[in-house]
């Protein structure tokens, strides 16, 4: 019996969507950037990465040739003739950028509503919000209150943190309340109870999440975030993917940060793990614990957690040819009707200006042993992307988006 794994590959973006010009994101490529940087030496650091961009496997998958389809030209050291599965690109409807949008649309579900933003000022937050959240969550005061890179700010108003007790409030260019804390001096579970106050606060402005943003360290050298992250959200307007396998009695895997994104809803085993190498191996884990009709789904956020917004190109580059390295592992740990996807839920530029997302399409890789080869065209959802593994698993069709499994005479296997 058929089963799905999703590995969403966290800001891997594939070239502008049609609507970039509206986010002032023209001109953005995140892989193809990458490997033009990587050809060209730029992406080269001493003990991590040198050459060309060598992602070999997801190449065969058809990154190359998806590049292709999104941008009319194949990055250096990809080719556009993959070796086995289905390729094609994925555009979002979802207004923004941000994280919940794509993931819902993935999950069949796009954003009817626009989210909530703070403004590109300072304080970036309404005095009155700061007040009653400081009120209710016993605060001497906050940090920040501006858009901020997070380990920038953490590195600036870290010792200040410490010796007054006031955690770092700041925001992006996404719908988002970040609050970072240390989590022995401050106290994660103390981390956690504020930052569901501060949800509690935000949601009626419709801000998508609050992230509690823990950090160890005693100096500004020495902090650093941990895998302890928890993210807040507003849950999806309608049901899921997630919530529709669930409903039919089946598993629903979900592993890193995908639980949180999707407010818990529809999840069956929430499996943590941090880092590329810890998630393939929870992933592989889930694969051997499965049973029939199963959705696994694997957010990678170092990709853009880590590299995009820190527009660190290298070790992007570098990211991106350790999950390459590892991704055979995954395909031979695959039964013969387990469907494999690999895909995005919006783009992160590492040689694009600021730290912010991209608004960008994104590859749709698939393969099966039991699939046909081929390509599924430049798709006008995500939701497609969540049709076509319902198709995949036997649950009935969504109100959003189309398989592109199918055919006349049914899924083609």
């Amino acid at each position: 019996m058929p089963r799905a794994i999703v590995c969403l590959l966290d800001s891997v973006g594939i070239g502008g969507a049609p609507d970039v010009a509206a986010y002032g994101d023209e001109g953005a490529n995140t892989v193809g950037h990458i490997a033009e940087w990587a050809a060209a030496g730029k992406a080269d650091r001493p003990g991590l990465r040198a050459g060309p961009l060598h992602v070999p496997n997801l190449d065969a998958m058809g990154l190359g040739a998806a590049l292709k389809l999104s941008t009319g030209a194949v990055p250096p050291g990809l080719s556009e003739h993959p070796k086995g599965g289905r390729f094609g690109v994925g555009r979002e409807i979802s207004r923004g950028k941000d994280t919940p949008s794509g993931h819902w649309e993935i999950a069949g579900v796009p954003v009817p509503f626009e989210w909530g933003y703070f403004p590109r000022q300072q304080p970036a937050f309404p005095p009155d919000l700061v007040a009653e959240f400081c009120l209710l969550a016993g605060l001497p005061g906050i940090l920040g209150d501006r858009h901020a890179s997070g380990t920038a700010i953490i590195a600036e108003l870290g010792e200040e943190h410490i010796r007054t007790g006031k955690p770092i409030c700041y925001t992006s260019i996404d719908s988002v309340f970040q609050i970072a804390a240390h989590e022995t001096h401050f106290g994660l579970e103390r981390l956690y109870q504020v930052s569901r106050i501060a949800f509690d606060l935000t949601e009626k402005l419709r801000i998508g999440r609050v992230i509690a943003r823990p950090f160890v360290g005693e100096t500004a050298d020495t902090f650093r975030r941990t895998g302890n992250r928890r993210d807040f959200a507003i849950a999806p307007p309608e049901p899921t993917l997630l919530d529709r396998n669930a409903q039919a009695g089946n598993q629903v895997f979900a592993i890193g940060k995908i639980s949180d994104i999707y407010a818990g809803s529809g999840v069956t085993h929430k499996v943590k793990g941090t880092g590329i190498p810890q998630l393939l191996d929870r992933t592989l884990e889930a694969m051997e614990m499965a049973d029939d009709r199963a959705f696994i789904m694997t957010n990678f956020v170092d990709f853009d957690s880590e590299y995009g917004h820190r527009r660190d190109v290298a070790g992007y580059a570098a990211a991106l040819e350790l999950f390459d390295s590892r991704l055979p592992e995954l395909i031979a740990a695959m039964r013969h009707d387990d469907l494999l996807v690999l895909t995005a839920d919006h783009g992160n530029d590492p040689t694009w200006p600021g730290t912010d997302h991209t608004r960008e399409q994104v590859p749709i890789l698939v393969f099966s042993p039991a699939l046909l080869p081929g390509e599924i065209g430049i798709r006008p959802s995500f939701a497609d992307i969540g049709e076509s593994i319902a198709a995949w698993l036997g649950l009935g069709p969504g109100r959003h988006g189309k398989s592109f499994l199918q055919a006349s005479g049914g899924v083609i296997r």
